[in-house]
């Protein structure tokens, strides 16, 4: 008479793996479009103070730190935390570039 235990045990590895690919690949996706998502905010907000620098006469040192911060963090790239870092440090700069330009 045959085994069957290993077919049994093949069976229940499979059920096993598909119900973490169930699990975990549609988290995977949204840790990626996430990612995706902040790094374009990221991008939009240093264009966005690269505009306003240009736009504005006077040279506002903060405001040239912060964007150079902010062009590293991207150059480097990263995860959501170094984006979000990368935008609140491009839209600061952005802001005192906007206040110099109404002074």
């Amino acid at each position: 008479m045959p085994s069957y235990w290993p077919v049994w045990v093949i069976g229940a590895v499979l059920l096993l793996v598909a119900g973490f690919a169930t699990a975990f690949v549609p988290r995977w996706r949204r840790r990626s479009a996430d990612r995706r998502a902040a790094w374009a905010r990221a991008r939009a907000a240093i264009e966005s103070a690269t505009i306003s620098r240009d736009a504005v006469p006077a040279a506002v040192a903060a405001a040239d730190q912060l964007l150079s911060r902010a062009e590293t963090i991207a150059a480097h790239r990263g995860g959501r935390s170094a984006a979000r870092a990368a935008t609140r440090y491009a839209r600061q700069a952005d802001e005192l570039w906007r206040a110099a330009a109404d002074a």
